[in-house]
């Protein structure tokens, strides 16, 4: 059997290593055969672990048209895009999609609104009644700042209509909260950190009911394998089984690390400055996977599939050195999450109020 050409843009990043592993892992198991090429600006220890398990790597910018043009112009059965973001990049790609089997384009759930139209980046969070599908309103296609609170979603649907309008098989998915090893924004450092700073105490707005559906990036990398087996013009929300509260990531994490904390469980009249995770939500976010789940996709465990993550979060702090920081430090996403000096007041506050 001649096995299957896919080629994974960002293929070193959180989510684009994990569906690198996935098909690496499944080739030559039950038909499945693909020859796996990533494209990343930078190589690395996951680039050579990737090819050490059978990839192929091209070093480059996944905007370098004439990189794509080499690429892609022969053809592949598969493409998966976790770089791409705006319309310009949507644009970039499209000349190709004709020479593709499948294409998989990894938008957000950053792109939904509520009636008020509030999505998950404005200063107000949306309130949704339910499970949101595919079929919930969006924000607008705009061209601004992508990196910006009202520019990521807007930026995002642009480039999904793009590639949708085409008419080549493509399938759009919006993961929420994703982890897993090697993510740039790993928000269950929130969790590890503390316990790598033996703090026995954690502090837990709403009483640790808030809910923001998570997203593994395995999830996403059998969701991949999936699709590309059965390459459609379609829209897919991609998470968890369930959607964890803020208190169930704790515990879980924790009880990975062999850790139980002292949890205090704010209600409304604590101080509003602690207890915020990033999980933190006044209304649940939840996405439907229905659609996904129609053909065949069984989602993943938060229990079992944060493992990996937490023992990667654990492995890269202990290889820092004292001087350093992890890699993801400098992110502002971070800003005052770790300054336990207030959550200290506010424990002396609580404990004298109890006392």
């Amino acid at each position: 059997m001649s096995s299957r050409r896919a080629v994974v843009l960002g293929g070193t990043g959180g989510i684009g290593s994990q569906v690198a592993r996935e098909l690496l892992d499944r080739s030559g198991r039950g038909g499945d055969d693909w020859s796996v090429e990533i494209v990343s600006r930078h190589g690395g220890p996951v680039a050579d672990d990737l090819v050490a398990a059978g990839a192929l790597a091209h070093p480059g910018d996944r905007r370098d048209t004439a990189l794509l043009r080499d690429l892609l112009r022969p053809g592949a059965d598969l493409v998966v895009d976790t770089v791409g973001v705006t319309r310009d990049d949507a644009l970039q790609l499209a000349p190709f999609l004709d020479d593709v089997g499948s294409t998989v384009f990894v938008s957000s759930k950053a792109v939904y609104v509520d009636e008020q139209g509030r999505h998950a980046n404005s200063v107000d969070k949306p309130v949704f009644g339910g499970a949101v599908t595919e079929l919930q309103q969006t924000v607008a296609p705009g061209d601004g700042d992508p990196t910006s609170r009202d520019g990521y979603g807007a930026a995002k649907v642009a480039a999904e209509q793009v590639l949708l309008d085409h008419g080549a098989p493509v399938t759009v998915l919006r993961p929420s909260r994703v982890y897993g090893v090697g993510i740039g924004r790993p928000r269950e450092w929130f969790v590890v950190r503390r316990v790598l700073d033996g703090r026995e105490r954690i502090l837990l707005a709403d009483q640790g009911r808030s809910v923001d559906h998570t997203t593994a990036a395995s999830g996403i990398g059998s969701l991949v394998r999936l699709v590309a087996d059965a390459p459609d013009r379609r829209i897919l929300n991609v998470a968890d089984e369930t959607a964890p509260t803020a208190l169930e990531i704790v515990r879980t994490i924790a009880g990975h690390l062999g850790h139980t904390f002292d949890e205090v469980l704010l209600g409304e009249d604590a101080p509003a400055f602690v207890g915020l995770t990033p999980w933190s939500t006044p209304s649940p976010s939840v996405l439907d996977t229905t659609a996904a789940r129609a053909l065949g996709w069984v989602p993943p465990r938060f229990a079992d599939a944060v493992r990996a993550e937490v023992d990667w979060l654990v492995e890269t702090a202990r290889r820092t050195p004292a001087d350093g920081d992890v890699p993801w430090a400098a992110d502002p996403f971070w800003d005052r999450m770790f300054d336990y000096g207030p959550e200290d007041a506010a424990l002396a506050l609580l404990s004298s109020g109890l006392g």
